[in-house]
């Protein structure tokens, strides 16, 4: 998973994927929907939730450091 570079920062994600906010400084990365079936990223996503509710209509934000994002998001590759 790279960082999204593609995109500027009022772009809209591709077909099949969303936006996601990650880090300290709020690093932006495009996610593919098929993460959303994995269950560490499901609980990033329940833990945003718990932290941020839906009042956001605009972004998600993740509540985690880019490495703990990165991780997870490796998950799938090594699951192939």
């Amino acid at each position: 998973m790279n960082k999204e570079q593609d995109y500027n920062e009022k772009g809209r994600a591709p077909k099949g994927h969303f936006v996601v906010y990650v880090g300290e400084e709020l690093s932006r990365f495009v996610v593919r929907l098929s993460y959303l079936k994995i269950p560490p990223f499901q609980q990033l996503m329940e833990k945003a939730a718990e932290e941020f509710g839906f009042k956001s209509q605009n972004s998600i934000v993740l509540p985690c450091d880019e490495s703990t994002f990165r991780r997870v998001t490796e998950f799938p590759a090594t699951c192939s």
